[in-house]
């Protein structure tokens, strides 16, 4: 009897080995550990922009509406639960992206008004909080590269044959990506200027 089994449970896990389950679950797998490193980056942006907003409060205290538009798209980011579920919502996939794209383009808006303090660019505060957002506007765009093509793999073996017939068996659906309209402006990190503009000439 227990030969039987042993057959049975060899049988088994060849059939689904063949019928492609097993790279389904390892794609699957690999695609919630990408998208974990694309939270955690993001992540780590959004912890930068409290410190970011106060150092820059310090030297251009009237530019109060980029100031609260940085402040509302970080706290709109800190709302939305970036779970592994969020992958096998399209809705929600979508309202994470658009978070994240505002918050891009609040953080872009305030460094272009940064451009008008030399004071502030030459702060050794500022400067290191910018040598941190750089690095990690970089990681970001590594992170969301290895998410995009592990989605891409894994789209491809749920729609290709025979796979196609596990994944609806088991019901993996395609998952999300993220769109690539913006992915040319998300991948450019933003450039800032460290050396003071020059004093006017008398």
């Amino acid at each position: 009897m227990r030969k039987i089994l042993t057959v049975l449970a060899a049988l088994a896990s060849l059939s689904l080995t063949n019928c492609g389950y097993n790279a389904i679950q390892s794609e699957d797998e690999q695609i919630k550990a990408n998208w974990s490193e694309v939270v955690n980056q993001y992540q780590r942006r959004a912890d930068l922009v409290p410190n970011l907003v106060n150092s820059v409060k310090g030297f251009a205290q009237q530019e109060k509406d980029v100031l609260l538009g940085v402040t509302n798209a970080r706290a709109k980011v800190g709302s939305i639960q970036a779970t592994p579920e969020v992958l096998n919502d399209p809705a929600a996939f979508q309202k994470f992206q658009a978070a994240q794209g505002e918050l891009s383009s609040a953080l872009s808006r305030l460094l272009v008004v940064t451009e008008n303090y030399p004071q502030l660019k030459s702060d050794a505060l500022f400067k290191d909080l910018m040598s941190q957002l750089e690095g990690t506007e970089n990681r970001i765009t590594v992170a969301r590269n290895r998410y995009i093509k592990a989605v891409q793999e894994y789209n491809v073996t749920i729609r290709s044959f025979p796979t196609n017939l596990t994944a609806m068996t088991f019901g993996y659906k395609e998952k999300p990506n993220f769109s690539v309209e913006n992915e040319k402006a998300i991948s450019t990190a933003p450039k800032v200027d460290f050396n003071p503009a020059p004093a006017p000439s008398k």
